[in-house]
């Protein structure tokens, strides 16, 4: 099992980096390596305490099991999950953002016999230190009219940029496409009113800019794993 026995090394590398959760897993979903973040955010000291455990043992039934079936599809279809944007939790128990992969291990038959993955942490907007000034006008306008029908184009117009250029702009500072910074704001929005606030999930999604309920709830359960009534009922 040369790529199992490789994690350690990755898992090393990746104790350096605090806002990335790295993990290996065998084909049982239990984990064999991980790093010092993911060893945090489980509520545990030592990474002893996490090995040869899934993520029921970690994580709230309705949030395993969204990350247990990532799991189950990876290993079973051998197709790997690429810089899926979620909702996760920090070790406070708030909420943030992060980009999450996914890609199977496999035995030099080509058997799968395990996954390893990565979870990068996405600060808000406004948490990203210095945009560039053809960045900022655009972003501040997304950030004012989210409840608005806005696409990648009409931001691009903001900004002075091409589409391209823009696009680009965008992903290098961000780590985002246009259209998922877009979706971002939107469910962030829509999270925080679910957390905060006794509103109807229909009014929320029209006023973060989702006039299909359906499609927001679509979306939601894209970025969250659960509906937006589970999410209101577990963060409370």
């Amino acid at each position: 099992m040369a790529a199992l026995a490789d994690a350690g090394i990755a898992e090393a590398l990746f104790d350096l980096v605090p806002d990335v959760v790295f993990f290996v897993k065998d084909d049982a979903g239990r984990y064999v390596a991980v790093n010092h973040t993911l060893v945090a955010r489980c509520g545990c000291k030592a990474k002893a305490e996490v090995m040869g455990k899934t993520v029921g043992a970690f994580f709230p039934s309705e949030w395993a099991e969204v990350y247990a079936a990532q799991d189950r599809q990876v290993l079973t279809t051998g197709r790997s999950i690429l810089a899926k944007l979620e909702l996760h939790f920090y070790t406070d128990g708030s909420p943030g953002w992060c980009l999450t992969s996914k890609i199977p291990l496999r035995t030099a038959a080509g058997r799968i016999h395990g996954l390893a993955g990565l979870s990068r942490d996405l600060a808000a907007p406004d948490e990203r230190g210095a945009i560039p000034p053809e960045l900022a006008d655009a972003i501040q306008f997304l950030q004012e009219n989210f409840d608005q029908p806005i696409s990648t184009t009409q931001l691009a117009t903001k900004a002075a940029l091409s589409a391209a250029r823009f696009s680009r702009l965008v992903k290098r500072i961000f780590h985002l496409t246009p259209g998922q910074l877009i979706i971002q704001t939107r469910l962030q929005e829509a999270t925080r009113r679910l957390r905060e606030t006794d509103a109807r999930v229909a009014v929320i999604a029209l006023a973060c800019g989702f006039y299909d309920h359906s499609a927001f709830a679509r979306q939601f359960k894209a970025a969250t794993g659960v509906t937006a009534l589970v999410y209101r009922q577990s963060v409370r």
